[in-house]
């Protein structure tokens, strides 16, 4: 079995980050949150790994993660082709590489708990072509939504429906084998002019043998801000207390409660309380701070004077400002300063499109 791994798309909802940085390479829990989806398909024992990449990004993406040996694994970028007509046409532009072999088809802004493995196992052992996931959800308008006969079995799923057939969510972890290319011939696309996944899942409903499984425990479809803040909480809470660590220089006056991670170069103190799970990169500086749980703060950042709680510190930023801090995306460099550093005395905002601000 082979893995592709769709790592493309705008990400306008992530917006104004999105437009610098690709969404897949955004950290939760201090790592890039492909490199989670990476860890899934290695412990399932898929060797083989195509990703799906927008244009022209193929080396940053091979910059970050490289050949894949850090996962025993060997990774083809792909570059999607003819634009973005949605996820079933981006399986559809790695047909080259996933022709002959079945596959696991992995949304890489998708994390999830627990382990893909029995997923595999089922969908080889019981000889499918096709096996779906589902998550319980309470917003499923936003998703693919199956819908079942009165028996229980698949009938049909659809795409982002105003009255959903149930309240499941067609998660983003798929399994197939390459009938899926025979199927995609037959595929017109849909009222929004993508190809979608939830039709060619329908197809093989009518045309094969599908299954479909509920995940247990959780999982995260990180396609919105206070959706990347809840996926970092959770990859937070999974930290084991013997995966933290110190690696830093911490002054004797702070106070550390819960799992926390320091790391090398990074140094603490005077006058902080860091209450975990929380996670600091390295070369980061952290002074009369107080460090609130579900807080992720990257490399190379300046804490002084400050309290966080619930927010994702990208790299390099520095925060100085006498307020408190929750809820909150902070992208890489960013400056936040207290008004009375400066005159006149005020508000003073620079910002792009899509930013937001509460005062």
């Amino acid at each position: 079995m082979k893995a592709l791994i769709a790592a493309g798309g705008r990400s306008t909802r992530l917006r104004p980050i999105s437009y610098t940085l690709n969404k897949h390479l955004m950290p939760l829990a201090n790592r890039p949150m492909l490199s989670y989806v990476f860890d899934r398909v290695a412990q399932a024992g898929i060797t083989d790994v195509i990703v799906n990449v927008n244009p022209g990004e193929a080396e940053t993406m091979r910059n970050v993660f490289g050949d894949g040996s850090r996962w025993n694994a060997r990774f083809t970028y792909v570059e999607q082709q003819g634009g973005a007509k949605g996820i079933a046409h981006a399986v559809a532009n790695a047909e080259p590489y996933l022709r002959g072999d079945s596959f696991v088809f992995f949304l890489g802004d998708n994390i999830m708990a627990g382990d893909i493995s029995p997923l595999r196992r089922r969908f080889e052992q019981e000889g499918l072509d096709c096996l779906v996931t589902l998550s319980r959800v309470k917003d499923p308008n936003r998703f693919g939504v199956p819908e079942f006969g009165a028996d229980g079995s698949l009938i049909r799923t659809v795409e982002k429906p105003d009255n959903p057939p149930s309240p499941f969510a067609v998660t983003g972890i798929y399994f197939f084998n390459d009938r899926y290319f025979d199927g995609f011939k037959t595929m017109t696309p849909s009222a929004r002019g993508e190809y979608e996944i939830t039709d060619m899942i329908t197809w093989f409903i009518r045309n094969g043998k599908v299954g479909h499984e509920e995940i247990t425990g959780w999982w995260k479809d990180t396609g919105k801000p206070d959706d990347l803040l809840e996926g970092n909480a959770l990859l937070l809470d999974e930290l084991a207390m013997d995966e933290t660590s110190n690696r830093g220089t911490v002054d004797d006056t702070v106070q550390i409660q819960g799992k926390v991670t320091i790391g090398a170069g990074s140094v603490i103190g005077p006058n902080v309380l860091i209450r975990g799970p929380v996670v600091i990169g390295e070369r980061t500086r952290v002074e009369q701070t107080y460090v609130g749980p579900y807080t992720s703060i990257g490399n190379d950042v300046v804490l002084r004077n400050t309290e966080i709680e619930h927010s994702i510190v990208f790299d390099g930023a520095e925060i100085d400002c006498g307020k408190r801090i929750v809820d909150s995306i902070i992208g890489s460099k960013t400056s936040i300063r207290s008004t009375q550093q400066s005159l006149p005395r005020g508000h003073k905002l620079i910002l792009g499109d899509h930013g937001v601000v509460e005062l």
